[in-house]
This record gives structure tokens, C-alpha cells and sequence, in this order.
């Protein structure tokens, strides 16, 4: 597929770097959230996706809150985040936050670098099966290839004043809206992703997978207890970019198969 060519002004082109038919670089077949190629379906569009329909260790879950069991041996998430240059990015499937190396989450001794982040609306994970209106993935990686996420979700209220400052980015990118097989970037500069590094005091933890194909397994999440807002304005703002397919981006929750979901709690 050819390179599609945005339409915008000329203050505008520059601002948009490229977009791109991303599936030349894939060799994965294109996955939706309904019809033929909806989450029931992933298991069976591709071999490599086989484990979001076999896998027992899938994400994400419905969190009952007075089944989580209490660790009395974690600590505060310990996370060093720094400033960094970042690029807003319309992936398709959804609003991505790129950084490259944003800082790092230690976890059991271990460190995760933070490469990226992504949202989802509806959220994915549910509190006592009550669907929260976004939910924000904190992606790290560490260097033997294992991943954790910190998941937070949010409710409509208050603006959320990180996401307030690539308002005017997230207005662009939904100047044209990209496929699923596309994407588009826009700079943004210095991102504070230091903001993030607030205290919890609070967190669940369970071994879940990937959202997405190809869902691997394995993949720590650390969901905060807390539910943070957003305006609805920015809800919508996160939804514009993407094509209407997307704009509902949330996989349904999955079997816990046997797995305990664990609580942190500081003041316990």
C-alpha cells in the first residue's frame, strides 16, 4: 500500500511528520474489536495469535475488590521518570505516546524501562465489573525482553492535566483520521512524564498478557486502585483521531483461570 499523503496546511505538514501503511512492516493480518475480526475472533486471524483464544493467563480482568489478596511484603512502586522528547502517534487502534526511554520502573529487584504509552476507551479492566470511561498503559520493558504495565483508569470529571498538554497534538492528529493499516506522529517536545511518578499507596497486581495480538502471556500489570478523571472533552479528544471502528478500543475481560489478583496497600 502506498504511503498516504495528508491534506493539511503547510504549518501543519511539517508538524505532522509521515504517515504510513503500517501493515508493509507488518506480516500480521489486520484485528478489530467487532465483527469477523473482533476480539472472539483473534485467535483464529493468525498461528502467532493462537493465545488470545488458548491462553489462560489473559488480560484484562474483571478485579472483584474484596477477593484481592493482601501482600504485606511489596513496597511502593519505584519508579524514576524523567522528562524526555515524545512523539504523539495515531497507530490505528489507538492514541500512542511514544518515548523511547522515559525512565525506569524497579520491580522486584528488576528494572523496566518505560517505552510507551497508550489509551483505551472504554477502559479494559474493570473494578467489581464497573467499566471506568479510559484507561491508561504504562508499557515498560526490561532488557530480557519481559514487560509490565501500570494501568490507571479514569472517570469522567476534571480535565487530567497531562493529557492537557498534547491537546492541541490530539486536535491535529484528528485533522485525518488513519486506518488501521496506517499511522501518524507529531512531535511533541519535552513530555513531563515525570508527573506520573505520584505516590500510590494502593495498587492491585496480577500476571495477565497483552490486550492486543499477539496477547502474549506473562506480562505483569499493576492497576491503581485509584480512579483518576478526565473531561469528557478529552475522552472525545483521545476517540477523534481514529476511525470508527476504533473509537471503542477496550478488549471484554477474560477468565481468571485460578489466578490471584494481590493488593497492595501502604497503610495496612
Amino acid at each position: 500500500m502506498a504511503a498516504r499523503i495528508p491534506f493539511f496546511s503547510v504549518a501543519i505538514a511539517l508538524l505532522l511528520l509521515h504517515t504510513n501503511a503500517a501493515n508493509e512492516e507488518s506480516p500480521y493480518p489486520k484485528f478489530g474489536y467487532v465483527g469477523d475480526i473482533g476480539p472472539e475472533k483473534w485467535g483464529s486471524l493468525h498461528p502467532e495469535f493462537a493465545t488470545c483464544s488458548g491462553g489462560k493467563l489473559q488480560s484484562p480482568i474483571d478485579i472483584v475488590t474484596d477477593k484481592a489478596v493482601l501482600n504485606k511484603q511489596w513496597k511502593p512502586l519505584k519508579r524514576d521518570y524523567h522528562p524526555v522528547n515524545a512523539t504523539l502517534v495515531n497507530a490505528g487502534k489507538n492514541i500512542e505516546m511514544q518515548f523511547g526511554n522515559a525512565g525506569v520502573l524497579s520491580l522486584d529487584d528488576k528494572n523496566y524501562t518505560l517505552v510507551q504509552m497508550h489509551w483505551h476507551t472504554p477502559s479494559e479492566h474493570t473494578l467489581d465489573g464497573v467499566v471506568s470511561d479510559a484507561e491508561l498503559h504504562l508499557v515498560h520493558k526490561a532488557s530480557d525482553g519481559s514487560l509490565t504495565v501500570i494501568a490507571i483508569l479514569y472517570k469522567i470529571g476534571d480535565a487530567d492535566p497531562l493529557l492537557a498538554k498534547v491537546q492541541k497534538q490530539l486536535v491535529e492528529l484528528a485533522k485525518e483520521q488513519c486506518e488501521s493499516d496506517e499511522e501518524a506522529q507529531i512531535p511533541v517536545g519535552s513530555f513531563p512524564v515525570s508527573k506520573l511518578r505520584r505516590n500510590t499507596r494502593k495498587y492491585y497486581r496480577y500476571i495477565g498478557s497483552l490486550t492486543t495480538p499477539p496477547c502474549t502471556e506473562n506480562v505483569i500489570f499493576n492497576i491503581f486502585t485509584k480512579v483518576r478523571s478526565m473531561s469528557k472533552q478529552q475522552v472525545e479528544a483521545l476517540k477523534a483521531p481514529l476511525s470508527s471502528t476504533y473509537k471503542s478500543n477496550a478488549r471484554p475481560v477474560q477468565p481468571l483461570n485460578g489466578r490471584q489478583v494481590e493488593l497492595f496497600d501502604e497503610l495496612s
